[in-house]
């Protein structure tokens, strides 16, 4: 792929020049869905799979844009001497103008631009976080480029800032962190509300991560997603009356039900009690990984995806049908969805030994229940964003 890139760079933007390539990964997040705006514990890793960058610098203050993904769009051009704003008809291209816009922001003086082509093997509206690793693959091309001195964390931030203030998505932090920070054959422990985080391996002994994709695009996500966050945010002022806490996440499962009294909305009750326990069961799917107990975890997730199905209300046909199917499997060790939810993706465990039988057997009954053809998608873990030679 990095030699067709390099073709379209040439055959768009000419020949005899330093060209350089970056790397941003996709994210799955293995447990704790919908905990990172409830300042909860999330458990992602990176993939391998992601968006990749060509880039090289111009002597002038123009700056050219091209998706390898969208060639109808063309090369979108912007100016360095104009004001770096949000237009509908550049449509992608609003996600790298966004992170441009951070790195100005912070005092970066940018005199030259620069003409960049990119390419994403990430599935549109999968909810593998395709919008996060083209913003984290601008970041680390940007650092380059201008010999900036961020930290890691810092371009994480960035990047987050960027969706919510530029593109307008009230997203966590979690996506940008798992991308930016992400750590070969290991997940990452992220307390939301500190960002204090730890890695932990990832050891399956034969088994593997199996990602699969309903292929339904998730139209209700970005609507329901902020219906979501509103319950959790009334729950919480209705337990703030009687307790000094900050967030869901500072409460543990039985000081929730001693208190869930409080929260007046029986809806906003039920959002509240998936983010407590979610947040309570991540912390204890971690702890089982690290203790080698595979069988634990995959329960863990199981009881992830009831409570997303029943207390959140995020999953849907499409979501749960993969699931049941993926579980009615012989060596299925556990199966949840992830993502935001209302299509997107599940993630499985799956042993080694019956890896083929299950996409077949899977995709079958989808297929049949749904009338769409998942897709899937033997996962491997793999480093966050970075320069590649």
């Amino acid at each position: 792929m990095k030699e067709q890139m390099r073709e379209q760079f040439t055959k768009l933007f000419g020949e005899g020049r330093n060209v350089r390539n970056f790397f941003a990964p996709g994210r799955v997040n293995l447990i704790g869905e919908h905990t990172d705006y409830n300042g909860g514990h999330v458990f992602p890793c990176a993939l391998t799979f992601g968006t990749y960058a060509v880039v090289a610098s111009r002597d002038d203050n123009k700056i050219q844009l091209y998706s390898m993904n969208f060639p109808t769009i063309g090369v979108i051009s912007i100016s360095l001497n104009d004001e770096i704003a949000f237009q509908k008809e550049h449509d992608w291209a609003n996600y790298p103008k966004g992170v441009l816009k951070e790195f100005i922001d912070k005092g970066i003086e940018i005199e030259k631009g620069f003409d960049i082509v990119y390419y994403g093997n990430i599935p549109n509206g999968a909810g593998l976080s395709s919008s996060a690793s083209i913003e984290l693959v601008t970041a680390v091309t940007l650092q380059s480029l201008y010999e900036t001195s961020f930290t890691s964390v810092d371009l994480v931030k960035m990047s987050q800032h960027a969706e919510n203030e530029f593109i307008g998505v009230s997203c966590g932090i979690m996506d940008q962190f798992a991308i930016g920070m992400g750590k070969k054959d290991h997940a990452i422990l992220l307390d939301c509300s500190s960002l204090e985080y730890t890695y932990s391996p990832i050891v399956l002994d034969d088994a593997s991560l199996v990602i699969a994709n309903t292929n339904k695009r998730r139209a209700l996500a970005d609507s329901k997603y902020n219906e979501r966050r509103s319950e959790c945010e009334r729950a919480l002022k209705d337990l703030q009356k009687e307790l000094a806490i900050q967030s869901l996440g500072d409460l543990t499962p039985s000081q929730f039900d001693q208190h869930a009294h409080l929260i007046q909305n029986d809806i906003d009750r039920k959002r509240a009690k998936h983010a407590v326990y979610e947040n309570a069961r991540t912390m204890e799917a971690v702890e089982k990984l690290q203790q080698g107990d595979i069988e634990s975890f995959g329960q863990l997730m199981c009881d992830s995806h009831t409570s997303l199905r029943d207390d959140y209300e995020v999953t849907g046909i499409e979501l749960d049908t993969l699931v049941e199917a993926s579980l009615a499997q012989e060596g299925v060790i556990g199966s949840r969805m992830t993502g935001a939810g209302f299509g997107g993706c599940t993630v499985s465990i799956v042993n080694n030994a019956n890896l083929n039988q299950f996409i077949e057997e899977v995709g079958k009954v989808y297929n049949e229940k749904t009338g769409l053809t998942a897709e899937f998608y033997v996962a491997n873990v793999g480093d966050g964003a970075r320069e590649i030679i």
